[in-house]
């Protein structure tokens, strides 16, 4: 294909599959190819940005890192998805919870994602987009969570562009129902509509904005595989 490799993804077109499980973190990206990949590829290192292709339970797949917040996800899933014959992207990384009910380690499952970002206006849209799930993925990874007895919730997170927020509001988004805030997954939700193609969000709850909650960058790093067991079962 003559779009590849992009400016940002060194692949050539066939090293990446068709489903692509995504981390912010690039270092849990490759922590994922080295726990649950037979026989990981190193296909991308530029910028940084790892991803690795191999099987899974004899299905082929691939991991890569995305970066923080909607502009740099946009890029990545925008190119996997038109560049590279990508069809699938599940979303891994961490949100502050909003809920009472959603402590560290818990799931939030993103049946939407609500957004303070102008992510959608390059659609001319003539109203608000509401950015949501596949399905087929979310209905698969609520089973899965049930069978291996992991505490989740699904339902709307923020994808926020804001991480240092002087004016807050979040009181506002929690009247709302809004279970956890991140900054990612609207971006992907909407780039998967536009192509055609499937998306969903896990995220683990690294702190909670209201009690104080939190956990150290290195524990969300390397500890936070319950979300990644759900993703893997849907390859």
């Amino acid at each position: 294909m003559s779009n590849t490799p992009t400016p940002h993804i060194g692949a050539q077109y066939g090293d990446i599959a068709e489903t692509v499980i995504m981390a912010g973190d690039p270092l849990r990206v490759k922590m994922m190819a080295e726990k649950y990949l037979d026989n990981p590829v190193l296909f991308n290192q530029v910028r940084g940005m790892l991803g690795y292709t191999g099987t899974y339970k004899g299905k082929r797949v691939s991991v890569m890192g995305h970066g923080m917040g909607m502009a740099s996800i946009g890029i990545y899933t925008y190119e996997l998805y038109n560049f590279y014959g990508v069809k699938t992207i599940i979303r891994v990384g961490s949100a502050g919870s909003i809920h009472n009910d959603l402590h560290i380690g818990d799931l939030a499952i993103a049946m939407g994602a609500c957004t303070n970002s102008n992510y959608a206006s390059q659609y001319e849209l003539a109203g608000t987009y509401a950015p949501i799930a596949d399905f087929g993925l979310l209905r698969a990874a609520v089973e899965s969570c049930e069978q291996l007895g992991y505490n989740y919730k699904v339902g709307n997170v923020l994808s926020s562009d804001i991480f240092y927020n002087e004016n807050g509001h979040t009181d506002r988004w929690i009247k709302m129902g809004v279970l956890a805030v991140e900054m990612e997954i609207a971006a992907l939700y909407m780039n998967a509509a536009r192509s055609g193609n499937r998306a969903l969000g896990i995220c683990t709850i690294s702190d909670h904005i209201l009690t104080g909650e939190e956990t150290t960058a290195e524990e969300r790093q390397n500890n936070f595989t319950h979300m990644m067991d759900v993703a893997f079962s849907l390859v």
